[in-house]
């Protein structure tokens, strides 16, 4: 009897350090598992919406308190840049991680190809990998919602351009209510491959917002990219009623329906944090939110004191809002000066992956979490440029050259004159030289634009003149 006790007392302790060395292995697979998952990736994107439109850039007239809970709880960056002024060649760079005129995609497709080129070609090359197609090859599942703009024909479409899924329209405007018939353009609004009927379309920015939560349900378990490029704050001003009745004490009808429009897309971004919260995977979770490009001529948007709108190599063209979370990873509540570009991102999420580059082709965005974190405390960027037809410009430090065909060049310190009242040029030649070299010496390595623009020369010729001064003049060259 004894033996059989003792026995007992063995085959026990056996399996009570049975239980315990296979709980304490689970355990650890599990926390193995948590600290290696790849955090999920979500851009936010928002168009043509004015600099100082977001409470975080200033703004006092439109609420915009979940946009301003990102930077809240990451980092804001003051002078955030798009790699063009323009829809189109805007999100050509960002999808891309390269300057989008190393591929031709220089201008919006509504102008006439160049010679060797045809309709056809007018979109992102095929030839470019996407941050889709990067991300995908690093596990990820992907998703493109909202605007594409990158081109009509099959070869564009995003679900042959790195995507695994797509809920969108592909051109680059559309009414936010139905139409009253159904579409077969680049208005239509896709689910993958299918059409909505227009009669299920209720608001599109609300719609798209649902498409992003229900995404985040389905794929909690595993890292997914998103690319949620909202159609707002673009024309035409389609505010919903109750919003609109919200701004009545705003005197401008098109500028109540921006804040009514500007509204529906904040409400948008707080219905995706909280659904990332509600799943617990906000801490998993990289949330990039930026505009375009400036704010655009027709639309009310306010940027600020930043000089010229949308289309123009002015610092009200070009430069964004721009804000990035990733809890625990990155610092709360800091302000990031130095310049930085929307062409950071790419390479910036196959980093955060801890992932590798697909594409063999030279990225010209830099990984900015060793800087926003402290590790490196140099500037990310040597120089930035842009280019649009007889329009270009470069940004190195506090200075900026804009060089526009048949005018004079035109010089600011950004640091003293934000909004770009006095050119230097005459008082700083050696900067003018060197800033200069500096752009031919990027220019060259460009070939020349595989379309042109509908707008043509002579409306980047008139609307950097320093005589354009003040937002009705800025109006009058789109």
């Amino acid at each position: 009897m004894k033996n059989l006790k003792k026995h007992d007392n063995v085959l026990k302790l056996t399996g009570f350090l049975f239980v315990l060395i296979f709980s304490y292995a689970c355990n650890t697979t599990q926390s193995e598992k948590q600290t290696s998952k790849k955090p999920n990736v979500i851009v936010i994107l928002s168009d043509d919406a004015g600099y100082e439109d977001f409470e975080v850039y200033g703004g006092k007239q439109i609420p915009t308190p979940n946009i301003n809970s990102i930077a809240a709880e990451g980092v804001k960056f003051t002078d955030a840049y798009v790699s063009a002024s323009v829809c189109g060649p805007s999100r050509a760079g960002l999808l891309t991680g390269r300057y989008q005129q190393r591929f031709g995609f220089e201008h919006n497709m509504s102008g006439e190809p160049t010679p060797g080129y045809t309709r056809t070609d007018m979109g992102m090359d095929p030839e470019e990998l996407t941050i889709g197609d990067e991300m995908r090859a690093n596990g990820y599942r992907t998703i493109a919602i909202g605007k594409w703009h990158q081109g009509f024909e099959e070869k564009h479409f995003p679900l042959n351009r790195g995507f695994d899924e797509f809920y969108g329209f592909t051109g680059g405007d559309r009414s936010f209510f139905p139409y009253p018939k159904d579409r077969n353009d680049g208005k239509t609004l896709m689910d993958n491959n299918t059409p909505v009927p227009e009669k299920d379309i209720t608001y599109l920015t609300d719609m798209f917002t649902d498409k992003a939560t229900s995404f985040i349900k389905e794929n909690k378990d595993k890292p997914f990219f998103m690319y949620l490029s909202y159609n707002a704050v673009h024309v035409p001003m389609n505010g919903k009623k109750e919003l609109i009745d919200r701004f009545a004490s705003i005197p401008d009808s098109g500028r109540r329906a921006y804040a009514a429009m500007m509204a529906s897309l904040d409400e948008g971004v707080g219905r995706v944090l909280a659904t990332l919260k509600e799943n617990k995977i906000d801490d998993n979770t990289i949330v990039i939110f930026l505009n375009d490009n400036g704010g655009a001529t027709g639309n009310s948007s306010d940027n600020g004191p930043l000089r010229g709108m949308k289309g123009s190599k002015w610092e009200g063209g070009i430069r964004v809002a721009f804000m990035m979370k990733w809890p625990g990873h990155l610092p709360a509540n800091l302000v990031y000066k130095n310049p930085v570009s929307s062409l950071d991102i790419m390479t910036t999420s196959i980093a955060a992956a801890n992932g590798k580059q697909a594409g063999t082709k030279k990225l010209d965005g830099v990984n900015l979490l060793p800087y926003v974190t402290g590790k490196n405390d140099s500037m990310p960027h040597e120089a930035l440029f842009w280019r649009r037809g007889v329009a270009s410009a470069v940004r190195s430090g506090k200075w900026k050259l804009i060089r526009v065909k048949s005018d004079p060049i035109l010089l600011f310190d950004l640091e003293k004159d934000i909004s770009e009242t006095t050119n230097l040029a005459g008082l700083h030649p050696d900067i003018v030289k060197d800033l200069s070299l500096k752009l031919d010496n990027w220019e060259k390595e460009l070939p020349s634009p595989h379309w042109l623009s509908a707008y043509g020369d002579e409306n980047q010729i008139l609307k950097h003149r320093m005589n354009v001064i003040g937002r009705d003049m800025e109006r009058m060259y789109p």
